[in-house]
Protein backbone atom coordinates (compact mmCIF):
# COMPACT_ATOMS: atom_id res chain seq x y z
CA UNK A 1 0.00 0.00 0.00
CA UNK A 2 1.34 3.65 -0.76
CA UNK A 3 1.58 5.88 1.59
CA UNK A 4 -0.52 8.88 2.38
CA UNK A 5 -0.05 11.30 -0.60
CA UNK A 6 0.79 14.94 -0.32
CA UNK A 7 -1.09 17.63 -0.10
CA UNK A 8 -1.79 18.57 -3.99
CA UNK A 9 0.50 21.58 -4.86
CA UNK A 10 -0.65 25.27 -5.69
CA UNK A 11 -4.04 25.66 -7.37
CA UNK A 12 -6.14 23.64 -9.98
CA UNK A 13 -3.16 22.15 -11.37
CA UNK A 14 -2.03 19.13 -9.01
CA UNK A 15 1.16 17.08 -8.94
CA UNK A 16 1.59 13.90 -6.91
CA UNK A 17 5.74 13.06 -7.24
CA UNK A 18 5.19 9.61 -4.97
CA UNK A 19 2.26 8.62 -7.40
CA UNK A 20 3.61 10.34 -10.52
CA UNK A 21 0.59 12.01 -11.84
CA UNK A 22 -0.96 15.43 -12.43
CA UNK A 23 -4.25 16.03 -12.91
CA UNK A 24 -5.83 19.69 -14.09
CA UNK A 25 -8.96 20.65 -12.66
CA UNK A 26 -9.52 17.35 -11.35
CA UNK A 27 -9.26 15.88 -15.29
CA UNK A 28 -6.14 13.19 -15.14
CA UNK A 29 -3.46 14.46 -17.43
CA UNK A 30 -1.42 11.57 -19.52
CA UNK A 31 2.38 12.92 -19.31
CA UNK A 32 5.53 11.63 -20.72
CA UNK A 33 8.45 11.93 -17.88
CA UNK A 34 10.09 14.70 -19.30
CA UNK A 35 6.47 16.71 -19.06
CA UNK A 36 5.68 15.68 -15.75
CA UNK A 37 9.35 16.86 -14.49
CA UNK A 38 8.51 20.18 -15.89
CA UNK A 39 5.48 20.26 -14.57
CA UNK A 40 6.26 19.59 -11.23
CA UNK A 41 9.09 22.15 -10.96
CA UNK A 42 6.89 24.91 -11.92
CA UNK A 43 4.23 24.16 -10.11
CA UNK A 44 6.20 23.27 -6.51
CA UNK A 45 6.89 26.66 -7.14
CA UNK A 46 4.41 29.36 -8.01
CA UNK A 47 4.98 32.31 -9.44
CA UNK A 48 9.03 31.69 -9.54
CA UNK A 49 10.39 32.86 -12.48
CA UNK A 50 12.66 29.58 -14.11
CA UNK A 51 14.96 30.67 -17.32
CA UNK A 52 15.60 28.30 -19.54
CA UNK A 53 18.36 27.64 -18.64
CA UNK A 54 17.40 26.54 -14.49
CA UNK A 55 14.40 24.34 -16.48
CA UNK A 56 16.94 22.92 -18.75
CA UNK A 57 19.29 21.77 -15.98
CA UNK A 58 16.64 20.52 -13.47
CA UNK A 59 14.36 18.91 -16.04
CA UNK A 60 17.03 17.61 -18.82
CA UNK A 61 20.04 17.62 -15.94
CA UNK A 62 21.81 18.66 -18.72
CA UNK A 63 24.67 21.57 -18.64
CA UNK A 64 23.30 25.36 -20.05
CA UNK A 65 25.09 23.85 -23.31
CA UNK A 66 21.91 22.47 -24.08
CA UNK A 67 19.42 23.56 -26.65
CA UNK A 68 17.07 26.23 -24.95
CA UNK A 69 14.52 25.35 -27.87
CA UNK A 70 14.03 22.08 -26.02
CA UNK A 71 12.47 23.24 -22.96
CA UNK A 72 9.96 25.99 -25.51
CA UNK A 73 9.45 22.72 -27.17
CA UNK A 74 8.49 20.52 -24.01
CA UNK A 75 6.26 23.59 -22.74
CA UNK A 76 4.33 24.22 -25.95
CA UNK A 77 3.83 20.00 -25.68
CA UNK A 78 2.65 20.75 -21.73
CA UNK A 79 0.55 23.65 -22.69
CA UNK A 80 -1.42 21.26 -25.29
CA UNK A 81 -1.97 18.91 -22.66
CA UNK A 82 -2.61 20.81 -19.83
CA UNK A 83 -6.15 21.87 -22.72
CA UNK A 84 -8.29 25.02 -22.18
CA UNK A 85 -8.60 26.66 -18.98
CA UNK A 86 -5.42 25.77 -17.90
CA UNK A 87 -2.23 26.18 -20.22
CA UNK A 88 -2.30 30.02 -19.71
CA UNK A 89 -1.09 29.13 -15.84
CA UNK A 90 1.98 28.25 -17.53
CA UNK A 91 3.08 31.94 -18.64
CA UNK A 92 6.24 32.98 -20.93
CA UNK A 93 7.97 36.09 -19.38
CA UNK A 94 9.58 37.41 -22.06
CA UNK A 95 13.12 37.27 -22.50
CA UNK A 96 13.57 34.99 -19.30
CA UNK A 97 11.69 32.21 -18.86
CA UNK A 98 8.72 30.51 -17.63
CA UNK A 99 6.34 30.52 -14.48
CA UNK A 100 3.45 28.48 -13.60
CA UNK A 101 0.45 31.42 -12.03
CA UNK A 102 -2.27 29.54 -10.49
CA UNK A 103 -4.69 32.68 -10.68
CA UNK A 104 -4.20 32.82 -14.54
CA UNK A 105 -7.07 30.19 -14.39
Amino acid sequence: MLPEAPAPLAGPVHVDQLRHTASAGGRPLTLTRLEFDLLAQLVAEPLRVFTRVQLLEGVWGMAAVGDLRTVDVHVTRLRRKLGPGFRQMIATVRGVGYKYDPSMA
